[in-house]
């Protein structure tokens, strides 16, 4: 196989199945959020003719000089990157949905659904490694260890603080990386994940305030003044992201061809 990686084809279904494997069939049909994996990560496959994308991630998770994890760079850099992200949102929504005051802190409807999110992020976390150990097996970024301020799950406004901040975040994110991405395949998908993000920051934002889903006005930290969500660069996600995370991580390849 080579290092580059190539969509497979036309049948969806067929090639999508690989991916599921590692996740839970049932669940992933079962959530809205799943939607994104239905239609197929078609990547996989090997093509060094036609594939410009050159992805570069030794195995075992190389690190900078400063002991940085590298994301890697091409697609799998941006493959790795939003797995990090997802890797950090699965997290918080497990422990939140773990809580055993949860319906007491939140109320039951609202503990529920934090429960339906975070079968979701487990589901694009999931999504995310299967892709990258299908197609870029031995450059997949190692499992992280998340980390939180204290207090964070003891009351239902930092509880919603945080997620607030996960989700904005990740739908800029996904914003940001999409100029980055360089098949089609991998696009598609990034564009189901994010509208899925955005609904679950939409709802969030509700929670926080009610009828602020849309937080016109605000466009310092949602929609800007031409209805569009806020971008970010890698960089600056990373550096909010990073005082949720105890590795340290390098985002500085993400996207850029080898």
């Amino acid at each position: 196989m080579s290092d580059n990686l190539q969509p497979r084809g036309s049948d969806d279904a067929t090639f999508a199945q690989p991916l599921y494997t590692p996740i839970k069939r049932r669940s992933f049909f079962m959530y809205a959020g799943a939607t994104a994996g239905a239609s197929a990560l078609v990547l996989a496959g090997c093509s060094k003719d036609s594939d410009p994308v050159k992805p570069n991630l030794p195995a075992g998770n190389s690190t900078t000089a400063d002991g940085s994890i590298s994301l890697g760079s091409g697609d799998v850099g941006v493959l790795n990157y939003a797995y990090a992200l997802e890797q950090l949102e699965a997290d918080f929504y497990s422990k939140v949905a773990a809580l055993s005051n949860g319906a007491s802190l939140l109320g039951a409807t609202e503990f529920s659904y934090f429960q339906q999110v975070a079968k979701h992020e487990a589901i694009h976390r999931d999504f995310f490694k299967a892709a990258l150990t299908r197609d870029a097996a031995g450059q997949v970024l190692r499992g992280l260890t998340p980390k939180y301020p204290a207090g964070t799950f003891d009351s239902r406004t930092t509880i919603l603080a945080t997620a607030k901040a996960f989700e904005d975040l990740g739908v800029a994110a996904y914003n940001g990386a999409g100029k980055l991405i360089k098949m089609p395949a991998y696009l598609v998908i990034a564009g189901q994940i994010v509208s899925v993000e955005a609904r679950h920051a939409a709802y969030i934002r509700d929670l926080v305030a009610p009828g602020s889903f849309a937080e016109d006005g605000n466009a310092s930290t949602s929609v800007n003044a031409q209805g569009l969500d806020l971008v970010m660069a890698p960089s600056a996600v990373l550096a909010v992201a990073q005082g949720f995370i105890t590795e340290k991580l390098d985002g500085s390849s993400i996207g850029v061809n080898a």
